[in-house]
């Protein structure tokens, strides 16, 4: 075959003339490409200078925030509190803030009178009745409309920079440090963990719906911290310890709690999830309801805490992972096989915290033989095996009558019956808690006679099953008597 005959080589293509302006090839290639990676340059260059724009525009907005809130300092000698002045156009007073809580508080009990007497009652227990209210001293234009919003540098003096000396407590949520404010109140601050995806605005809109709730058996939310990517939330300090501590850890050299300081402590926990469940629009599931998130003040009453995390961090958030949230021994059979989450999960852990105290174990001891690891489990078998008498804490020197127990054993096992349905609302737990109050048994015969007896009308009003509490009557509070 002829050389003349052979297909053209590849340098005779890229030689070859094209129709733009007669330049080769080759030629047009290069300046198509040299065109292509310039318009890729430009686009970058673009891109950078919006984005240092934008990261001008936010260290300029942040400047303006903190420039409005001055640092403060502990006192090294005095307590006192120096007047400090500002030119802040909004400077609601402390009174202006307790006055606005009030009137929340007057409009959510107003709304509650359709309910049942009960839970009227209840509502009543969320006033606020702070002699001394503990934010006072602190400067008045850091109060930004509601309860007021720390700097990372006022936590770090209020908790020596969050020394490892002041940590009281650390969970899934967070690490919380116990701190003294410069008007000497003291307070305990949780660091939030998993918070990065919390936009600025989401965090403070959440904590400011939150920090409105008021009730005697929750622990008051103060105010908060946003700061970066630092998160915080900082709570009223008590501190006479948890429930579970008093059952099973640092303050049983203190003495073992009194039946009647139990069933006070179970009751005041009762009517803070009654409020949380029922009370506020949109409710609140705690997710967490454990001894150790069981508060105790000076007067030996529950002071239910961590609630607000439930909603700052709760289901839909793009920083919650899709894990069950909860505590191992606590956690409803329905939420930890499928996620389910209503406020029926809340009243199966609060019947383990319930039982928790009867008997004084803990819900899962690996210690005990294997029929007893389980408290739940165990449990139903010594009712089962008419062996109720042998449940009770050891520790308890005067026992409850045989009356007391079933009624507190009944009300506590229909708190983790597996049937999620078959659970009361924690407003019947309320009710079946309080001293005098009816059992379970008694409560469904009395309802149903007086059903038969009076016709549809009556029926209906006998669908509440809270129609009868005295608000008159108190738990009483009682300390050890070796105390």
């Amino acid at each position: 075959m002829s050389s003349s005959s052979s297909s053209p080589t590849l340098e005779e293509h890229l030689n070859r003339k094209t129709i733009v302006l007669g330049l080769q090839l080759w030629t047009v290639i290069g300046i198509a490409v040299g065109i292509s990676i310039f318009s890729v340059l430009v686009v970058l260059a673009a891109c950078i200078s919006l984005r240092h724009r934008h990261q001008r525009h936010r260290s300029a907005s942040k400047h303006r925030w903190s420039s409005t809130l001055p640092l403060t300092q502990i006192p090294t000698i005095s307590k006192e509190i120096k007047e400090v002045t500002s030119n802040y156009l909004f400077e609601p007073s402390i009174d202006d803030i307790n006055e606005h809580i009030n009137e929340s508080e007057t409009a959510k009990i107003e709304l509650g009178t359709g309910r049942s007497d009960s839970f009227r009652y209840m509502m009543a227990d969320a006033a606020v009745h702070d002699i001394t209210p503990p934010l006072a001293g602190l400067p008045e234009f850091s109060y930004l409309g509601w309860g007021h919003w720390f700097t990372l540098r006022d936590l770090e003096l209020a908790t020596n920079r969050f020394t490892k000396e002041n940590i009281i407590g650390e969970g899934g949520y967070g690490i919380v440090y116990r701190g003294q404010l410069v008007n000497g109140e003291p307070v305990a601050v949780k660091k939030l963990l998993n918070n990065l995806g919390q936009a600025e605005k989401e965090f403070r809109v959440e904590v400011e719906a939150i920090g409105h709730v008021r009730h005697k058996n929750l622990v008051r939310l103060l105010g908060y911290c946003v700061e970066g990517t630092q998160r915080m939330l900082v709570y009223e300090y008590v501190n006479n310890g948890n429930l579970d501590q008093w059952l099973h850890g640092a303050m049983q050299h203190r003495g073992s709690l009194t039946w009647e300081a139990r069933i006070n402590i179970l009751l005041g926990t009762a009517k803070a999830l009654a409020y949380l469940h029922e009370a506020i629009e949109p409710k609140v599931v705690h997710r967490d309801i454990k001894s150790s998130n069981i508060l105790i003040d000076d007067d030996f009453d529950a002071k239910v805490s961590d609630f607000g995390l439930a909603k700052l961090l709760g289901a839909g958030k793009s920083h919650v992972n899709t894990r069950v949230m909860g505590t191992f021994g606590y956690v409803a059979p329905e939420y930890a096989n499928t996620g389910l989450l209503n406020e029926k999960s809340d009243v199966y852990s609060f019947g383990v915290v319930f039982l928790e105290a009867i008997t004084g174990r803990d819900p899962v001891d690996y210690s005990r033989s294997p029929n007893e690891v389980n408290l739940v489990d165990w449990l139903k078998m010594m009712v089962a095996n008419r062996r109720s008498e042998e449940v009770v804490d050891p520790t308890i020197e005067a026992r409850p009558s045989t009356r007391e127990l079933k009624k507190a054993l009944l009300a506590a096992l229909r708190c983790v019956d597996p049937d999620s349905n078959k659970r009361p609302c924690m407003g019947q737990v309320v009710r079946m808690l309080e001293p005098d109050g009816p059992n379970l048994h008694e409560d469904r015969r009395h309802r149903r006679h007086r059903a038969e007896m009076a016709g549809p009308e009556v029926q209906r009003e006998n669908s509440d099953t809270d129609t009868s509490d005295n608000p008159d009557l108190k738990p009483i509070r009682s300390r050890n008597s070796r105390r």
